[in-house]
C-alpha cells in the first residue's frame, strides 16, 4: 500500500503542478492585459488560487515521496493537498484526476498501518 500511495502522490502532484501553472499564469495574465467582459475576468480570491497553485502540488509529491518511510505523515499532506485542490479549484474536468489520485493515496497511506516493515506508524 505505501508503494501505491507514493505513486499516486507523485502522479497526482504532477497533474495538480498542471493544474497550477494554469491556474497560477491565469491570474497572472487577467492581472497584466485586463479583463474582457462576458469572457475573461479575474477570480474572487486570488490569493487562494496563486497559493493553492503552488502549495498543493508540492505537499502531493512531498507526501508521496515520504508514503514509503513515513505514511502517516505522508498521507496527512496528502489528504491536505487533495482539500486544498478541492477547495480553491473545485471539482471540474480538470481536477478531478488529481485530487482522487492525491486523495486515494493520502488513504492508502494512512491505512498502512501495518506494514512490511517493523515500524508502524500506530
Amino acid at each position: 500500500m505505501r508503494n501505491a500511495a507514493l505513486v499516486l502522490g507523485l502522479i497526482g502532484g504532477v497533474v495538480g503542478m498542471i493544474v497550477g501553472f494554469f491556474s497560477y499564469g491565469y491570474t497572472v495574465a487577467i492581472d497584466h492585459f485586463g479583463e474582457v467582459d462576458g469572457f475573461l475576468e479575474q477570480v474572487a480570491n486570488v490569493d487562494v488560487i496563486r497559493t493553492a497553485s503552488l502549495l498543493s502540488p508540492l505537499l502531493a509529491i512531498a507526501g508521496g515521496a515520504m508514503a514509503r518511510a513515513r505514511a502517516l505523515v505522508g498521507g496527512l499532506l496528502m489528504l491536505i493537498s487533495a482539500g486544498g485542490m478541492y477547495y480553491a479549484f473545485g471539482f471540474n474536468v480538470f481536477t478531478m484526476f488529481p485530487i482522487a489520485f492525491v486523495g486515494l493515496g493520502g488513504v492508502l497511506a494512512l491505512a498502512a498501518g501495518k506494514p512490511d516493515e517493523p515500524k508502524a506508524h500506530f
